[in-house]
C-alpha cells in the first residue's frame, strides 16, 4: 500500500484549497479598515501608514549615507 496514490492526493488537494480560502478570509478581517460613519481610516491604519513612512524615510537615509564616497 502505497501513501502516494490518487485518493490521498485528491484530499490534500481538497484540503489546500480550503485552507487558502480561509487564510485568505482571515486576511482581509485583520486589515484596519475605513470608518463608515466618519469617512476616514481608523486608528490603527492611520499608526500603520505612520509607521511605515517613518521606516521607509529611514531606510533611504541609511542608504544614502552608505552610498556616499566622501563619507561625509
Amino acid at each position: 500500500m502505497s501513501i502516494f496514490n490518487r485518493r490521498n492526493a485528491a484530499i490534500g488537494w481538497l484540503a489546500w484549497n480550503a485552507a487558502k480560502v480561509l487564510v485568505k478570509h482571515k486576511a482581509k478581517d485583520a486589515v484596519p479598515k475605513v470608518d463608515i460613519d466618519r469617512r476616514r481610516p481608523n486608528k490603527s491604519a492611520i499608526a500603520l501608514l505612520i509607521a511605515g513612512t517613518v521606516g521607509v524615510a529611514a531606510f533611504w537615509r541609511s542608504r544614502r549615507r552608505d552610498d556616499d564616497p566622501f563619507g561625509d
